[in-house]
């Protein structure tokens, strides 16, 4: 019974492992989300921080609210890129019928 739960935890650290080292490799990723059929993108790491933004020059010319309005939806593009990723690296270290919480 020993040994068992032994190999248990061994395994239980190993796999905490692994989905560290795969959240790491999301992390260092970059995703870009974007809006108005590419005149606003946004540059996202998998750590969810923006490195850089986009903004063509004929959107500059438009009203304030549209252009705060696609850089949201860039955004909101952006992290469901982010969070598609991590599904798809860290939902695949898991047994089959296994759901992740985010």
């Amino acid at each position: 019974m020993k040994g068992s739960l032994n190999d248990l935890m061994k395994q239980a650290q190993e796999m905490q492992q692994k989905m560290l080292e795969a959240k790491e490799q999301v992390a260092k990723q970059e995703f870009e989300g974007q809006a108005g059929a590419g005149l606003v993108r946004v540059i996202m790491t998998g750590r969810y921080d923006v490195r850089r933004v986009h903004v063509d020059d004929s959107v500059l010319g438009e009203d304030k609210e549209m252009l705060e309005d696609l850089l949201a939806a860039a955004v909101n593009d952006a992290v469901k890129k982010v969070e598609a990723s991590n599904q798809d690296v860290l939902g695949s270290m898991l047994p089959p019928g296994f759901k992740m919480p985010f």
